[in-house]
């Protein structure tokens, strides 16, 4: 490959077909050797996000490539950010910040505006760096979505870089959705392809070359490669829960988490689901949270209308019988402020103005305010008899009042948390307070579970990278990309 290296655009024929794993691993690949790459994500819809050094708010795929890129993580990485607040609408965030609120018709004719942000953000990134590796969304031949295209071709010929397209062959039809993609494109567009790669192949190649051979041929496109299925890999996923976990056979420790309707961040619980002394389970419709030593309640884009639904798969009453029988109960950023006494919106700022009554186990009062806190943040815990060194991150609207102890001292000097009288309950608003092992240790310990097993998270991510970069460069011919 030649040492100066032009943009190159990773689109997908679905959602999910590994568009931000092979950019990640691209981007892994290039920065190995020496190249100073960037990863870019024009447009993302996702409830699972990152806090910037600079306080903005990105996709946390985004954050994961600028990791693959030894980077750290700018806004300018994922310009335009999506967070669904309900079926028909979200929350716009450009460059970090949020800006306003639309639902899914209003946000077509809002594309023309974020286009110009995408752009400077991409031209930012342009002057920095050698080569942008971008990644698309959803699919290019979503024919509904093509009007004002910011995510997939609309940007790639604004800004006119070429295109791969990958397709996840686990599926079935891999042909099919490859020359199905390229077929609804416009003829313009098919000409910015470069390049298929089929993913998350199984078994002999050699089944596989009479059909590489047709789709070469029809198309006049090369096949860059085939990467096989990495058994045991994990990252942490843009928005879709991997529940897959690592069962021991017999669990030092059972956590449940309710699955929320508007559930954002929930890779907090990837370094649990991934411990093998710890049985992680995501407990949803019609599910009960019995036979948990410890639940959960993970963060929400939308707390009251969340509340409303653990009320009604009768969860409420379920934690309440938990805690009788002596078990422990934590809540992180939304559901932290769940466990209060009441959540107030006077502004509107989630749903309808007004004010819905907490779950009432901690001495909390949360008011929802316009003005979004994002910060990256470290300082102690004090638990039981434990003090420890943690560090996570906050994204939240609230301002919670507190009339409890509170566990966590930030080196800012503010507290943070709260914690219930009878030990029980525990709240705090740091995202991420599990990546680092010992605060696993110290919440199984005051679970009372002792000898937890130490996973290292930020090692695991590094190791996933790694194994990307180490299949592409076996199995795909980058020279098709970089002459």
């Amino acid at each position: 490959m030649k040492s100066t290296h032009q943009a190159l655009m990773v689109q997908g024929t679905t959602s999910d077909a590994g568009k931000s794993v092979l950019v990640a691993g691209l981007c892994r690949v290039l920065a190995r050797k020496g190249v100073k790459v960037a990863p870019f994500k024009p447009q993302n819809m996702a409830l699972n996000s990152a806090v910037t050094a600079d306080g903005g708010e990105i996709g946390r795929a985004q954050a994961v490539q600028a990791l693959a890129a030894n980077l750290e993580p700018s806004v300018h990485m994922n310009p335009v950010l999506l967070k669904p607040s309900s079926d028909m609408g979200a929350q716009v965030i450009f460059q970090g910040k949020a800006t306003t609120t639309v639902d899914a018709i209003g946000y077509q004719s809002y594309k023309q505006v974020a286009m110009p942000v995408v752009m400077d953000s991409f031209n930012q990134l342009q002057s920095e760096f050698d080569c942008i590796v971008i990644e698309g969304a959803g699919s290019p031949a979503e024919i509904n979505l093509r009007e004002n295209d910011i995510a997939n071709m609309g940007f790639a010929e604004q800004a006119d870089v070429p295109v791969i397209i990958i397709a996840d062959i686990d599926r079935g039809g891999v042909f099919a959705h490859l020359y199905g993609t390229l077929a609804l494109l416009s003829e313009q567009e098919q000409q910015r392809v470069k390049g298929f790669v089929i993913n998350r192949f199984r078994g002999d190649i050699g089944l596989l070359q009479s059909g590489l051979d047709w789709l070469e041929q029809k198309t006049s496109i090369p096949v860059i490669g085939v990467l096989p299925y990495l058994h045991g890999f994990d990252l942490e996923a843009e928005d879709a829960i991997n529940a897959a976990q690592v069962v021991a056979e017999k669990a030092k420790l059972n956590v449940k988490v309710p699955v929320l309707p508007r559930i954002s961040n929930h890779t907090d619980f990837d370094t649990l689901r991934q411990n093998p002394d710890i049985n992680l389970t995501y407990v949803g419709k019609g599910e009960r949270l019995d036979g948990a030593d410890l639940i959960i309640l993970p963060g929400s884009k939308s707390i009251r209308n969340d509340l409303d639904y653990l009320r009604s798969q009768g969860w409420d009453r379920q934690i309440e019988r938990h805690l009788r029988y002596g078990g422990k109960v934590m809540g992180i950023c939304g559901g932290y402020q769940m466990l209060g006494k009441w959540i107030h919106d006077p502004l509107a700022i989630e749903s309808a103005a007004g004010s819905t009554q907490g779950l009432g186990f901690l001495n909390a009062h949360t008011t929802l305010a316009s003005e979004k806190t994002l910060t990256n943040v470290s300082g102690t815990l004090t638990l039981d008899d434990q003090t420890l060194s943690i560090s996570g991150y906050e994204i939240h609207t609230g301002i919670t009042e507190v009339n409890a102890s509170q566990p966590i001292t930030l080196n800012n000097n503010t507290l943070d948390g709260a914690i219930s009288d009878c030990n029980q309950v525990l709240g705090t608003y740091l995202h991420g307070i599990f990546d680092d092992s010992r605060a696993v240790t110290a919440v199984a310990r005051w679970v009372g579970i002792d000898d937890i097993a130490q996973v290292d998270h930020l090692q695991n991510q590094q190791d996933a990278i790694d194994r990307i970069a180490d299949a592409i460069e076996q199995h795909l011919d980058l020279n098709k990309l970089w002459p």
